[in-house]
């Protein structure tokens, strides 16, 4: 029912001289948008310990599960499956022995050699216990050469291809890790007795943390409760953040590239009014992720924003599938529009992307039945061409829509009165870095690295 992208994985970690795990419960609660498939926590005190479950995070832990998840050091996981079936092995974190010592793992990424290293790894005599490719990165972490952390680091990092952001939990505190080509975000934050690590900085405000910092793209830093250090840093000559993290993935409440996303989103939809201007009476958007580029959008053309369709906050994952009759009624589950304020408005509705094409003509419906004039519709993102490969499980390009049908033809299909996308240029000019420090392989097909144009999301399965 949903044509949106599917949310990749969120990661925390916590070192502190308190109950950690309890830390990294509340801190996951702030990215449960990244995945809902299955969430888990991990803690050290004299052992590991982990506790997993499918579902959402109030669905996978309870009061008692933190309560025997004692310890001064504690990583979290919620998944979305980018690499492997959705199922109670391949949840996170997870976890190998380092010769004596037992580490831990939550990852936010996809590694596109994964199947080659695993290969390499059952020759050294490596088990596999999952069908994920964050079992691959543990086993190559934990088996590379080296004494020292860095060294394991360096050797993992020259092995693998792709996007991984990870949290690694050991007996003395906890390592950030963040690849080189620095595609999915990781921050930093000072919280009281302790730092914490992050995949987006509102878990950080979630647990009344303070923000230090980005982690820097093929650097990894080690929090104990007494401070925070680079122990490794890799040289990079390409960065190729996800700019979709700005359109779409990230909470508006977070910082990426030192800017607050939701400013990030207003002037993508300023500069979608400047490149695609249109006479109408109110401006709308697509709650929650394209409202702050609606209100932008509003700003800079003058005309009046509102709020049109409300959004249903409590429907979330479900374990209950819906019924035909469920389905035909559609979004209406999930959206419902304020008649009074739309009838006989021309409108103008801001969404952040048409992926699929599967849901945007029933929110066309639903406003046509509440009697809107007309219907003009701005994409805050340019269109949508080609797969993701770094940890976005999007369609194949066969079920993208921009990639099979001309813009006029998707006004068509959607039976809008009108339809513009944001250029791929604006889209630059609203989003903080330069442009040659962002992977935009969605929209343009030009990838950071090498990838296959079709990969198999289950091609490590048993």
């Amino acid at each position: 029912m949903s044509d949106y992208p599917r949310e990749e994985c969120g990661v925390v970690g916590i070192s502190t001289n308190v109950d950690a795990s309890r830390l990294a419960f509340f801190a996951l609660y702030a990215i449960q948008h990244r995945g809902q498939e299955s969430a888990g926590l991990a803690s050290y005190n004299d052992k590991i310990q982990i506790k997993t479950g499918m579902g959402l995070i109030s669905q996978a832990l309870q009061e008692s599960d933190i309560e025997n998840l004692q310890g001064s050091f504690s990583i979290g996981h919620t998944r979305y499956s980018t690499t492997g079936s959705t199922k109670i092995e391949n949840a996170q974190p997870i976890s190998c022995m380092v010769e004596n010592t037992e580490i831990a793992l939550s990852h936010n990424g996809n590694v596109i050699n994964a199947k080659q290293i695993k290969d390499e790894l059952k020759e050294w005599g490596c088990e596999f216990k999952t069908s994920s490719d964050s079992e691959v990165i543990l086993q190559l972490l934990a088996n590379a050469p080296g004494k020292e952390w860095k060294e394991k680091i360096n050797y993992m990092m020259s092995r693998l291809q792709g996007a991984y952001s990870l949290t690694v939990l050991t007996d003395s505190g906890v390592i950030g890790i963040r690849d080189p080509l620095g595609v999915r975000p990781l921050c930093l934050g000072k919280i009281d007795n302790g730092y914490i690590l992050a995949s987006e900085s509102c878990a950080i405000d979630h647990i009344g943390g303070e923000y230090i910092r980005e982690i820097e793209a093929g650097e990894a830093v080690f929090i104990t409760e007494n401070e925070y250090k680079t122990i490794y840093k890799k040289e990079t000559k390409k960065i190729a953040a996800c700019v979709f993290e700005n359109i779409y993935f990230a909470r508006p409440d977070s910082i990426l590239n030192d800017q607050l996303v939701y400013l990030t989103r207003k002037k993508m939809g300023a500069q979608l009014a400047i490149e695609h201007p249109v006479d109408a009476d109110l401006v709308i958007g697509v709650p929650d992720s394209a409202t702050a580029a609606a209100v932008g959008y509003s700003e800079e053309s003058g005309i009046t924003f509102t709020e049109g369709l409300m959004k249903n906050r409590y429907v979330g994952r479900t374990f209950i599938l819906p019924d035909q009759r469920m389905r035909d009624i559609g979004v209406r589950i999930k959206l419902n529009p304020l008649k009074e304020i739309i009838y006989g408005k021309s409108i103008i509705v801001v969404d952040d992307s048409i992926v699929r094409g599967t849901t945007t003509p029933f929110v066309v419906d639903l406003l046509r039945k509440a009697g809107a004039k007309k219907i003009h519709l701005r994409i805050c993102s340019p269109p949508i061409k080609w797969p993701c490969h770094f940890g976005v499980d999007f369609a194949t390009k066969n079920e993208l829509l921009a990639a099979n049908k001309s813009i006029e033809d998707i006004q068509n299909f959607v039976k809008a009165d009108s339809l513009g996308y944001l250029s791929i240029e604006g889209l630059m000019e609203s989003v903080p870095k330069p442009k040659n420090k962002y992977c935009d392989a969605c929209f343009t097909g030009k990838y950071p690295i090498p990838v296959q144009l079709e990969m198999n999301k289950f091609a490590l399965e048993n």
